[in-house]
C-alpha cells in the first residue's frame, strides 16, 4: 500500500481541492458521464490557488519547505547533474561520517570535488546519516578532500543541507568546533574555485563548516541562519513556539540574504517546491553552476584569493547614522 503523500499545514486547502478533483474523475469514469468541464474549472482553482500560496510564503513557511521529507537531497542533485561520482571515505583520523559525504565527479566532462551533506529518507538511512548533522569526523574528511582538490586543481561544489553540527557530547568531545573553525580558515585560503548551494537547510556553524567559497548560492525555498528559528525562539522568547516570529526576525530566507550580500543567487524551484519537479530545479542548479564556474575559472590565484577575501571582508558591514550637530 503506498504511503499517504506527506502535506503541509498550509498546503492543505490544495489537498481538499485534490480530493474533489480525483472523486470527479472517479466518477466520469464510473458513469461515463462527461463532467469534463467541472474538472478543468477545479484544476484552474488548484493552479490559482497553487500560485497564490506559493508566491506569498512567510519565512516560517520556507523553512517548512526546505524540511520537506520529499525535497531533493545532495546525492540526488549529484546524480541528476554530475557523472562518474566516486564517493571517497575517511578523514584518516577516527572514522568515515556519513552524514558528510564527498568524491570527485565530471560536470560537463570537468573533474570536480563533491562535498556535501546528506539526510537520510527512511528511518534506517536517517540514523545512519545521523538526520544530516555531521560530527567532527565529517569536517575533517572535508577539508582532506578539499585539500585534495586543491592539489589537483579541481574546483570544489559544496552541498549545504543540515540543521547544525551533531552537539552530543562524543562530537564535543572530538572538538567539533576546532573541526569547524580549522575548515573557515582552510576555506577561506583553498587556492581553488569553490562554490557553495544550499540545497535545503543552513543551519549554524554546521552548514559554515563548508560554506566559506567564492560563491554562495541558494535554492529559492531554502535557508541559511546562524540558529534553527525553534532554537532563537528558545532563547529569546524562551518558547519553542515563537519560531514563526524568530524566523521572520532572522532574516534568514534567500530573498533577505540576497539583499544583504549573503548570498550570491537564488536558483528558481518549481511551483510548490523542489520536490515537485527534482529534475527541472536540477537543471537550474546545473546552468547556475555552469555559470559561476566560467567565471572563477578565468581568475588566476593571486586574484580568486584576494575576491574571496574581500567577499567575506564586508560581510556585516554597516555605518550608523551620527546625530546631527548644530
Amino acid at each position: 500500500m503506498e504511503a499517504p503523500a506527506y502535506v503541509l499545514e498550509f498546503e492543505k486547502p490544495l489537498r481538499e481541492l485534490g480530493k474533489q478533483l480525483d472523486e470527479l474523475r472517479q466518477r466520469s469514469i464510473e458513469t461515463s458521464v462527461d463532467l469534463a468541464s467541472e474538472i478543468h474549472a477545479i484544476e484552474l482553482k488548484i493552479e490559482a490557488l497553487r500560485r497564490d500560496i506559493y508566491s506569498n510564503l512567510s519565512p516560517w513557511r520556507k523553512v517548512q519547505v526546505a524540511r520537506h521529507p520529499k525535497r531533493p537531497y545532495a546525492l540526488d542533485y549529484v546524480k541528476r547533474i554530475c557523472t562518474g561520482f566516486q564517493e571517497l571515505h575517511g578523514d584518516r583520523q577516527f572514522r568515515d561520517d556519513q552524514a558528510l559525504i564527498g568524491g570527485t565527479a565530471f560536470l560537463d566532462g570537468e573533474a570536480v570535488m563533491i562535498v556535501a551533506q546528506q539526510k537520510g529518507r527512511d528511518p534506517k538511512e536517517r540514523m545512519i546519516r545521523n538526520f544530516g548533522m555531521p560530527q567532527p569526523e565529517g569536517y575533517r574528511k572535508a577539508l582532506r578532500l578539499m585539500k585534495m582538490a586543491e592539489k589537483f586543481r579541481l574546483p570544489v561544489l559544496t552541498f549545504i543541507d543540515t540543521p547544525g553540527a551533531f552537539p552530543g557530547i562524543e562530537s564535543e568531545a572530538r572538538h567539533v568546533s576546532e573541526a569547524i573553525a580549522v575548515n573557515l580558515r582552510e576555506m577561506a585560503m583553498l587556492r581553488t574555485p569553490s562554490i557553495s548551494i544550499v540545497v535545503g537547510e543552513g543551519g549554524s556553524g554546521g552548514a559554515l563548516g563548508i560554506g566559506v567559497t567564492d560563491r554562495v548560492l541558494i535554492f529559492e525555498n531554502s535557508y541559511y541562519s546562524v540558529i534553527s528559528p525553534e532554537g532563537c525562539a528558545a532563547i529569546l522568547w524562551k518558547d519553542s513556539a515563537a519560531a514563526p516570529k524568530a524566523a521572520e526576525a532572522l532574516k534568514l530566507s534567500a530573498d533577505h540574504l540576497e539583499r544583504l550580500g549573503v548570498v550570491d543567487e537564488i536558483i528558481p524551484e518549481p511551483l510548490g517546491g523542489a520536490h515537485h519537479d527534482p529534475d527541472q530545479a536540477a537543471g537550474a542548479l546545473k546552468y547556475a553552476l555552469q555559470k559561476h564556474l566560467n567565471d572563477l575559472r578565468a581568475l588566476d590565484v593571486p586574484k580568486l584569493l584576494d575576491t574571496r577575501y574581500e567577499r567575506y571582508r564586508h560581510l556585516g558591514v554597516y555605518e550608523e547614522a551620527g546625530t546631527a550637530r548644530s
